[in-house]
């Protein structure tokens, strides 16, 4: 079993470059199958999302080279071959399947997602909009069948303004007969840069980034180049660990306007933060103050920031809130930190956190993604060596974060562990 080991009270200074967004990667990839020759995209991030995803366009056919952050895909001899298990069930985003390969092959069979758990995260408004567009949908022995004579443009209302169910509508209907209005879209940036990539394809995409979109069908895509839009979620993670822990860190390759949520409230937190065109820097802080926060869709928080956020927390001064409106389970890793000595409740879907604790080292569990970050930094903070489990959770979405952090001067190791009779060797 592998396991970051993490030093604590080192502090960090340099410089440190955000890689291409997670939650643009895991769409990107897929509407690719949409082509009718080669997609490069450039600024993949090396995370364990991503070679599951290519190994899953190679399942049904697809020519794939992934090397230095670039990925092409040759989607001409691509099969609609049914991807009922394996590399499916280890993420959530292997749904935008489902929006591809209906739109290109107008049938697929796929299983239901899998990922982190974060509390129910039903795929109804994906299914809503297939349905509008003419396809039937069932659910058999675990996987969902999607099949469609044709695709007819449609309008769908989205009962909740879900990024998931915009993005795989949207895969879908590039490829009907007629128009579709997607209202009630989500906004968040991940969408604007798939319509970006399937309009510099040939599809026909207005209003993407506004509650309304607009798609009207084409009969065929072409191949294309496209460079992925950095990853708002790491440039926010590292924003927060450089004020916990930083002498002076640069976060290159952001773009400032989509950290704006997050950058006011860092500020209401007494973090100085001195912004350029494409980077951030963040010098050495003075006392933290206590801030209540509630994510929201963007451009509120975003509900991936508030684990590492809640860390942060933990270190100012008076009584920090924390209410999740969008995963009411998102909070596993409060009992973490407190094994660490963090003062901190749940009560529903809110966390108190009073501050400042003195984090001390333990064995702790990455219970998903976000929280193995959060866990990253309380270890950066913490008195002594943390030792976090389950880090797997964290590769599926930063790429090369050990890396990142040693050269900014952290004290942290990936390693091998063999649990024997209750004893680590």
């Amino acid at each position: 079993m592998d396991v970051y080991k993490i030093r604590g009270e080192r502090r960090l200074k340099g410089k440190v470059t955000v890689s291409g967004a997670k939650n643009s990667a895991v769409a990107l990839i897929p509407a690719s199958i949409l082509a009718g020759s080669s997609v490069t995209i450039g600024g993949i991030p090396e995370i364990s999302d991503a070679w599951a995803l290519k190994a899953l366009l190679e399942e049904i056919g697809g020519e794939v080279t992934f090397a230095d952050g670039q990925m092409t895909i040759d989607p001409t001899k691509m099969v609609a071959m049914p991807l009922p298990n394996g590399n499916v069930k280890k993420m959530r985003a292997s749904y935008y399947l489902m929006g591809a390969m209906l739109g290109r092959f107008k049938q697929a069979v796929i299983g239901l997602p899998g990922g982190c758990f974060l509390g129910p995260r039903p795929i109804d408004q994906h299914i809503k909009g297939f349905e509008a567009l003419g396809a039937k949908v069932t659910n058999e022995h675990g996987a969902i069948y999607l099949r469609a004579d044709e695709l007819i443009g449609a309008k769908i209302y989205l009962d909740v303004a879900s990024v998931g169910a915009t993005i795989n509508i949207m895969l879908a209907a590039v490829r009907a007969k007629g128009r579709t209005v997607i209202e009630n879209a989500a906004k968040e940036p991940e969408i604007i840069d798939v319509a970006t990539l399937l309009t510099n394809m040939g599809a026909k995409i207005k209003g993407a980034g506004t509650s309304v979109i607009r798609i009207d069908g084409v009969d065929e895509l072409s191949g294309t180049n496209h460079t992925i839009i950095p990853d708002r979620i790491e440039a926010s993670t590292f924003m927060i660990m450089a004020a916990a822990v930083g002498d002076g860190v640069v976060i290159d390759n952001v773009i400032p306007l989509h950290l704006e949520a997050v950058t006011a409230k860092l500020r209401e937190m007494g973090v100085v933060i001195e912004i350029d065109e494409e980077s951030i820097y963040i010098p050495k802080q003075g006392p933290l103050r206590a801030v209540d926060v509630k994510t929201l869709v963007y451009p509120g928080i975003p509900t991936d920031i508030q684990q590492p956020l809640s860390v942060l927390m933990s270190q100012a001064e008076g009584t920090s809130i924390v209410t999740d409106t969008i995963y009411s389970a998102r909070f596993k890793h409060i009992d973490e930190l407190r094994r660490m000595n963090a003062k901190a409740r749940v009560e529903g879907n809110t966390a108190i956190i009073q501050g400042p604790s003195v984090l001390q080292s333990s064995a702790v569990t990455a219970t998903d993604l976000r929280a193995g970050a959060a866990l990253v930094l309380a270890g950066l903070i913490a008195k002594g060596e943390t030792e976090i489990h389950d880090i797997y959770h964290i590769e599926r979405g930063y790429g090369g974060l050990i890396e990142k952090l040693c050269k900014l001067g952290a004290d942290i190791r990936k390693e091998s562990i063999v649990i024997n009779a209750n004893k680590k060797v």
